[in-house]
């Protein structure tokens, strides 16, 4: 017989929380600013743990002598303060997602996880990454979106700042893709094992031609 459980099964997933994010001469993170997603990191950390849902943290790894996420170098070691937590399960991956070359998938299935919450850097790339993918996979998948965040871009096809790739990201994951959400909302969702709603296309249309 089949299952009439409808609670969310979570993993936490904590995307490549890593010195470089911290570092003015590297990737620094300034929408919302480094410092503060941290902290918001570090309390869903703490309220999976309490509740007893997985936590998996990935680390991005490039060559040694890459000029950022070098092997072995400071900028590619975890923030001491996530560090100092012994995760379900530690991915090293050296592609965008977190499911690209990695044991991930297997390791969600074996434990009949179907939703993941992405928390991280960056919103645009490694996340973003990691959120499509889920979706496309079957995993129902929440974004905190005060436990994430963007960085400034400007290259041939234009500019923008972090609070404007922070924010559209944010916007086109809803829509569709994931439930976008702060640390509290979905620390109270973890709390009493509900989902969190997710926007859609056509409503997230309408509600801005309104």
């Amino acid at each position: 017989m089949a299952s009439t459980d409808t609670r969310p099964r979570r993993a936490l997933i904590v995307i490549d929380v890593q010195n470089e994010y911290f570092t003015p001469s590297g990737l620094a993170i300034t929408h919302p600013p480094a410092a503060q997603s941290l902290g918001h990191i570090t309390r869903a950390v703490q309220a999976a743990q309490a509740a007893a849902v997985p936590v998996v943290v990935v680390q991005h790894e490039l060559p040694v002598g890459a000029p950022i996420f070098a092997s072995g170098s400071e900028g590619w070691k975890l923030h001491p303060d996530i560090a100092a937590f012994t995760p379900d399960l530690l991915v090293q991956k050296t592609l965008p997602s977190v499911f690209a070359r990695t044991p991930l998938a297997d390791w969600l299935q074996e434990r009949q996880i179907d939703t993941l919450s992405i928390v991280g850097f960056m919103t645009h790339n490694c996340n973003a990454s990691t959120v499509f993918e889920g979706f496309h996979r079957g995993y129902t998948v929440e974004v905190l979106s005060d436990a994430t965040g963007a960085l400034a871009y400007s290259n041939d096809a234009g500019s923008a700042s972090a609070e404007e790739i922070h924010r559209v990201f944010s916007v086109v994951f809803h829509s569709n893709f994931a439930a976008v959400a702060t640390t509290d909302a979905w620390i109270t969702a973890v709390q009493n094992s509900a989902t969190l709603p997710r926007g859609n296309i056509l409503e997230s249309n309408r509600r801005a031609a309104a």
